[in-house]
């Protein structure tokens, strides 16, 4: 089988405005990039609410060892769980996705996540030592699956309805859905430490955000219901129904044509998932254990941080479409080497008594982060034709979900319970960065 041609990515402005899509074409693409925002903004903020939750709870709760390494570890270890389970969620649903349909993968990965979250919630506390670990471990393992399957439906979904010089900004609202997850995740856990008493909040009140869930299955229903196929992938059926020939799985096509694209895909977004694991959860858990920072200042400046991503997403994401790719992608991951050591130092200035270092250094991470988010996307689905771009997108994705899954423990670790060891982590991710940069200068070269 003749390996597909794979489309250059858009990387310079053209020399004069495309002609503007019909309106019903716009119609559609503000309607997918809608369906593709919410989606994603309550899948990560199921996502995320666990990691929040293995912060501030479950290391006091169901890990409690006594210790203020062991615990910690081993509650981030349930968390990087649902990463390893990430790439398999890719895998899978990038098969069916590219086989059969964005929009049927992209429902079912939903309802996964509801149903998933949903139970997290009625996990008992139980006198039977391993009994919570165990379904604990099990659901987050159906959050990991559900969010790699979820993403390059998501993002396939805005791009591929989008017009091609806006593919950037449109496919910038599916990537919107990580910041608006995490600012939903914070203001919800904010109101409930709010409304009960500290004793509460451990017992039972940390169970109210992850009930929420039930909602996602109202969005799958909504998405099922009023959502259509999106135009490529149409395209692509046609001409598949109308080739003699048998079709490959559509993940072996990727590996056996295109799997240095895809390491390298992921070898420049690991810097960036490692720093906002770091910045989001990682930071929660330093500032009140080791710097004796309340949980309500600490969820209420990443709640101000994240909401930073909200505009700049889809700026970054513009600016790509205008000035190219790889450029406003490579500002971002130059931006976050730069300032991984100072955003660390800062953070070890911080107290009780002033907070204002911590809430600078997170807030300063997340608007160099957005560089990388924003035309994350548009990049990923653009190295890969549409025959099997499910697939490559989300290997390249979540190729880097792993490694990212464990830099909360990586954090721990290199810490050691010392607040002079803070440096070593902003190291960690300065020596990622220089790696990114690496694997973007290759992949350009590859792609021309």
């Amino acid at each position: 089988m003749a390996t597909p041609s794979v489309p250059q990515a858009q990387e310079t402005a053209p020399s004069s405005p495309p002609p503007a899509a019909p309106p019903h074409s716009r119609r559609a693409a503000r309607k997918a990039a809608f369906a593709a925002a919410v989606s994603t903004s309550l899948e990560w903020y199921d996502f995320f609410i666990y990691a929040t939750a293995a912060a501030l709870v479950f290391n006091k709760t169901f890990f409690a060892t006594g210790s203020e390494v062991v615990a910690p570890l081993n509650s981030f270890a349930t968390v990087a769980v649902g990463f390893v389970a990430r790439p398999i969620g890719g895998i899978v649903s990038g098969h069916f996705g590219d086989k059969y349909g964005r929009k049927p993968v992209l429902v079912t990965a939903i309802l996964l996540m509801g149903v998933a979250t949903t139970l997290i919630g009625f996990v008992p506390n139980t006198s039977i030592t391993w009994l919570a670990p165990a379904m604990l471990v099990l659901l987050r393992i159906c959050q990991g699956l559900a969010v790699g399957a979820q993403w390059g439906g998501a993002v396939l979904l805005a791009t591929e309805y989008a017009p091609a010089h806006r593919r950037g900004f449109y496919g910038s609202f599916a990537q919107l859905g990580i910041p608006i997850g995490v600012v939903m995740g914070n203001a919800v856990f904010l109101a409930v430490a709010w409304a009960v008493s500290p004793e509460a909040f451990t017992s039972w009140g940390w169970r109210v955000p992850f009930w929420i869930s039930l909602f996602m299955l109202f969005v799958a229903f909504a998405i099922h219901r009023y959502l259509e196929e999106t135009p490529e992938f149409q395209q692509v059926e046609a001409k598949l129904a109308a080739a003699p020939a048998q079709r490959r799985s559509p993940v072996l096509e990727v590996l056996r044509h295109n799997s240095g694209t895809v390491l390298m895909a992921g070898g420049t977004y690991l810097v960036g998932i490692v720093m906002f694991y770091i910045t989001i959860t990682g930071s929660v858990q330093v500032a009140t254990t080791n710097l004796g920072i309340t949980r309500s200042d600490v969820l209420a400046i990443i709640l101000i941080a994240a909401g930073v991503l909200v505009p700049m997403v889809p700026l970054t994401a513009y600016l790509s479409d205008r000035y190219g790719r790889k450029l406003i992608y490579g500002i971002g991951i130059v931006g976050m080497g730069l300032w991984a050591v100072p955003m660390w130092l800062l953070i070890g200035a911080s107290s009780s008594e002033d907070i204002w270092p911590l809430a600078v250094a997170l807030i300063v991470s997340c608007v160099v982060m957005s560089f990388q988010t924003g035309p994350q996307a548009a990049l990923f689905a653009e190295l890969f034709p549409p025959e099997i771009r499910y697939s490559g997108a989300s290997l390249g994705y979540q190729a880097a979900a792993i490694l990212g899954g464990m830099a909360p423990m990586a954090m721990v670790a290199l810490i050691n319970g010392e607040v002079a060891n803070l440096w070593r982590v902003g190291l960690l991710i300065a020596a990622l960065s220089v790696l990114a940069l690496a694997c973007l200068v290759a992949l350009a070269r590859r792609r021309a």
